[in-house]
């Protein structure tokens, strides 16, 4: 095994522990090497945030060991970035979020830009108080492959049914995967609202965006 391939395959494991800094070290000297920054990506920071979740979701990882993962993976992609702009690479898809109107709350939804982020993903943030326009915007702009909204009020959540009616009236719902979550979210709510999915934490939002992005390619 090559001295190259040796320090490549310590970036997984220093993404997993949540070794910031270590992770930018081996990542910088990676890049600087001529490693492929869509290989770096694909091959060492996505499966590395895939274990993450798996961590997360059977109780071994809480939010803040997740988090802190999802900022050394986010070191990797803004050091990947300019390397990237120079080829023909693209991001594993396109999403945008947003908290809906009337709703201010906002760190469920930075959580999973994070993991999603950290996973490979564009992630185009509205902030919070959106409502239908503002997503209809964001989609003419940036031709997402998913936008996902969140809500953590009851009194907030059927807001997301009419951004996606909005949607639809535009003609657009064709062009997007809707994944919706937050804590009064359920899977009947997404049914009933017409969403495409919903994830109840942000290892399954990453989960589930990826398969939304595979059913969007294959339709």
């Amino acid at each position: 095994m090559s001295s190259e391939e040796l320090y490549l395959d310590e970036i997984p494991d220093l993404i997993i522990e949540g070794d910031i800094k270590g992770t930018r070290t081996l990542a910088a000297k990676a890049l600087e090497a001529g490693v492929d920054a869509q290989v770096l990506i694909t091959r060492y920071l996505v499966p590395a945030m895939e274990e993450v979740g798996r961590l997360f979701e059977c109780g071994e990882y809480f939010v803040s060991e997740m988090l802190v993962s999802a900022r050394a993976a986010g070191g990797i992609l803004e050091l990947a970035e300019p390397y990237l702009a120079q080829g023909e690479h693209k991001a594993t898809g396109v999403v945008v979020t947003g908290t809906v109107k009337g709703d201010m709350h906002d760190i469920g939804k930075n959580i999973v830009n994070m993991m999603l982020r950290g996973s490979g993903f564009q992630v185009v943030d509205l902030g919070t108080d959106v409502g239908p326009a503002k997503y209809i915007q964001a989609i003419r702009e940036h031709n997402p492959d998913i936008i996902g909204m969140s809500a953590l009020l009851t009194t907030t959540m059927n807001v997301m049914g009419e951004i996606i009616q909005a949607v639809s009236n535009e003609g657009m719902r064709n062009q997007v995967k809707i994944l919706v979550g937050g804590a009064p979210i359920t899977q009947a709510f997404a049914d009933a609202v017409g969403a495409d999915g919903y994830a109840p934490d942000a290892a399954a939002s990453v989960r589930l965006a990826r398969r939304l992005i595979e059913e969007k390619k294959s339709s």
